[in-house]
């Protein structure tokens, strides 16, 4: 039986996202405009109505409105141990806030590997749920980003804007 994958396409406020999966599991979301990998595999079949794009693009959806902090999708990734322990550092970042590339390899104990944690981090495959975006230089000042640096901007200056939203002052 020939292995092959789906894809999706749709529209967020920062530009068409593409949805891949293997059937069962989301495996990427890419930036249409994205540089790194093809973003749609050769073998790759277009379906609209998988479970697994459904899920995703309303949970997406709450996010872009502010409503989802956290994501509950199925992932898989293929990488190398050392990407998957970058990629998966990803989810500690909170909401609404930044670390560094620096941060990061201290976190996954090889504070030497700031440059590959960055080339790693540029290639992560599921941009948005594993929160990428949320890594900047250890300057504050905000470096490559596979879906450009605008929406690098826009999806910070978000969940900023939402995180302050939905804190509430406590007076004692």
């Amino acid at each position: 039986m020939k292995k092959y994958s789906m894809h999706t396409k749709i529209d967020s406020p920062v530009g068409k996202l593409i949805l891949v999966s293997d059937g069962g599991f989301l495996k990427g979301i890419y930036f249409f405009n994205e540089k790194h990998n093809a973003i749609i595999p050769s073998n790759s079949i277009e379906k609209n109505d998988e479970n697994i794009f459904i899920e995703t693009t309303a949970q997406l959806q709450q996010y872009f409105e502010g409503k989802l902090r956290v994501f509950d999708i199925p992932v898989k990734f293929d990488g190398t141990d050392f990407q998957k322990s970058v990629w998966n550092e990803l989810l500690n970042i909170p909401y609404g806030e930044t670390v560094s590339y620096l941060d990061i390899a201290k976190k996954i104990n090889n504070p030497g590997a700031v440059r590959a944690v960055g080339q790693t981090n540029g290639k992560n495959p599921l941009s948005i749920v594993y929160p990428c975006h949320r890594v900047i230089g250890s300057n504050g000042r905000l470096t490559g980003y596979g879906g450009g640096i605008q929406n690098k901007k826009w999806l910070l200056e978000h969940e900023i804007r939402h995180a302050k939203k939905n804190t509430q002052l406590r007076l004692f």
